[in-house]
C-alpha cells in the first residue's frame, strides 16, 4: 500500500488534464502506472515536466504519482508541469514567487480555433479555381 500523499493538485493545458500526488521520497515519478521514462519518451517532454522541481531545487525530494487523460503528449507534459508546480506551492508557500516568476503557475489559455463553415479548417479555404 502506497503512503498517503502529501498533496494532490490538478493541472490543465489544451485538452489535457493531469492530477499529481506528491509524496516525500527519492524522486521516483509514475504516470498512469508507467515509469516516467516510458511515458514521456523525449528529453524535451521530461525536461518540461521536471521544470518546477528544478526551479525549486527539489528534484529528489518528492515522489510523483500522476494520472492524466485527454490531449496529446505535449499537452499532457504541460498539464503535469502545472500540477507539480501547484503541489509544490501547497507544500511550501515560500516557493510561490519563484514558480510564478518562472511562469509555471499560469494556465496557458491557447486553444484550438473552431472550424468555420465553408472552410476546410479554421482558416484554410478550399482551392480557388478561376475557370
Amino acid at each position: 500500500m502506497a503512503t498517503k500523499p502529501l498533496t494532490q493538485s490538478t493541472g490543465r493545458r489544451k485538452e489535457a488534464v493531469a492530477r499529481a500526488r506528491l509524496r516525500p521520497g527519492n524522486g521516483t515519478h509514475t504516470i498512469n502506472g508507467k515509469p516516467f521514462d516510458a511515458y514521456f519518451t523525449t528529453a524535451m517532454q521530461r525536461m518540461v515536466v521536471t521544470e518546477a522541481l528544478r526551479v525549486t531545487e527539489a528534484e529528489t525530494a518528492y515522489d510523483i504519482d500522476a494520472t492524466m487523460h485527454g490531449g496529446g503528449i505535449s499537452g499532457q507534459a504541460g498539464a503535469l508541469r502545472m500540477a507539480v508546480a501547484r503541489g509544490l506551492v501547497e507544500i511550501n508557500p515560500d516557493a510561490r514567487p519563484t514558480l510564478k516568476k518562472a511562469g509555471l503557475l499560469t494556465r496557458d489559455p491557447r486553444r484550438k480555433e473552431s472550424k468555420k463553415y465553408g472552410l476546410k479548417k479554421a482558416r484554410k479555404a478550399p482551392q480557388y479555381t478561376k475557370r
